[in-house]
């Protein structure tokens, strides 16, 4: 039986979105789809962080996802945080539109993402590559513009 789970963005500004997620078991895939409406056009930096804390806005759900202690970097890369889904396109109509495949989240086990946070921010997700101690931790992805808290869904 599939796993699934759900997350609704909101912020502070007019970013809001849901993103779905669907796993056929543990050892699967995940496949993330939805969309996040009020971007800015442009890409925008798109990942799990460490804790399902909202309490103070997005600040409060901690640093991204890396229950392996690795650097940043993209999601095609062998060596990332769990949670470094690189960047979703914002088109002229302020619309991200996602459908993506990963390998390393789960929404099981060891790297699970449920009860953890989800955060769209403002700048394009360098992916690590940025050359500086900040890309190596955040990607140089700036603010969070909106965030919610992932959790198990029918």
């Amino acid at each position: 039986m599939a796993l699934k789970a759900v997350c609704v963005l909101k912020g502070a500004g007019e970013t809001t979105g849901t993103v779905y997620f669907e796993q056929e078991n543990e050892n699967s895939p995940v496949r993330l789809t939805g969309e996040i409406k009020g971007l800015m056009p442009g890409k925008h930096g798109f990942h799990v962080h460490t804790f399902g804390d909202n309490t103070n806005g997005c600040v409060s759900a901690g640093p991204h996802f890396n229950p392996f202690n690795k650097t940043h970097a993209g999601p095609m890369d062998a060596d990332r945080h769990v949670g470094d889904l690189g960047n979703l396109t914002a088109g002229p109509d302020k619309v991200a539109k996602i459908d993506i495949m990963d390998a390393l989240i789960s929404l099981a086990g060891q790297s699970s993402i449920i009860g953890r946070t989800m955060v769209i921010h403002e700048k394009e997700d360098d992916l690590g590559r940025g050359g500086n101690e900040e890309s190596k931790k955040t990607g140089n992805a700036g603010a969070r513009l909106a965030c919610g808290v992932i959790g198990i869904t029918q």
